[in-house]
């Protein structure tokens, strides 16, 4: 029989005002970083923030499927930059036309530039081969092993950390780098760094890639094709009672003590 070993249930009550709004921010000004990292080393007590952040992460089962390999040193780094940049190169030729032009002049250097990077993978035999509510979907270890990255990138905005998701690599050569057991299954590659500069809207949609949908597209009511009207539909950027926190006000993705004039 389980049973609770924590003293059971707390108050659950709302975030402040002033609670919601940063982390309604935190999700509206998260951005994908691929160049703009600057050298400065990230101190390691962030580091640990970041990474027990993602250690909270909801997870199927409670399985906790989560390793995260940090990497800093340069020469280990630009074994991965070399192996990305081969399937780069595969990439670029899946895509026709000004497609292919416009992904060549993208600038991925987040590998190299940022001085700290985290591998982040799931191991799919934690717990057994049987876990709660993984039974009928096998997938769920991978779905909460993304969760946690989720949870990083938002602490890691909160703190004026970039982050960069690589996913353009096979998988063989950056387990082969890094020692990753066969069945342990990589998840995200991350670059993180401070910035000085975030873009106002996603990168690939201020160079024209792609643009976000509209959200009254993708919400159905009751069942799948029907549409929600559109004044029903809340942008996550206007929790009720609060000011757009889009608007930059007090923005800062600078390191502790620096500023714009250090730059």
């Amino acid at each position: 029989m389980l049973t609770d070993s924590n003293g059971g249930l707390a108050a659950a009550e709302a975030f402040s005002l002033d609670e919601r709004e940063a982390v309604y921010r935190a999700i509206e000004t998260r951005r994908d970083v691929r160049d703009q990292f600057l050298p400065e080393p990230l101190p390691g007590d962030l580091v640990m923030r970041l990474l027990n952040a993602a250690h909270r992460a909801p997870s199927v089962g409670f399985m906790q499927p989560w390793n995260f390999v940090v990497v800093r040193q340069t020469e280990t780094r630009e074994r991965v930059w070399q192996a990305f940049s081969r399937a780069n190169d595969e990439a670029a030729l899946m895509f026709d036309g000004d497609q292919r032009t416009k992904y060549r002049s993208l600038k991925l250097e987040g590998i190299r530039k940022a001085p700290l990077s985290i591998c982040v993978t799931c191991d799919r035999t934690r717990g057994g081969s049987v876990i709660l509510g993984r039974t009928h979907n096998p997938d769920m270890d991978v779905y909460s092993t993304v969760c946690a990255v989720q949870n990083l990138w938002l602490a890691a905005r909160a703190e004026g950390v970039g982050v960069g998701w690589v996913s353009i690599f096979h998988e063989n050569e950056i387990k082969s780098i890094l020692g990753i057991p066969d069945h342990v299954v990589i998840v995200a590659w991350l670059c993180l760094g401070y910035v000085d500069q975030l873009y106002q809207e996603p990168e690939l949609a201020a160079k024209g890639w792609r643009q976000r949908l509209p959200l009254e597209e993708l919400v159905f009511e009751e069942g799948w094709g029907a549409c929600r009207k559109a004044d029903a539909v809340i942008s996550c950027s206007e929790p009720a009672g609060s000011p757009d926190p889009s608007g930059g006000e007090g923005r800062s993705t600078f390191p502790p003590g620096a500023g714009t004039s250090a730059r």
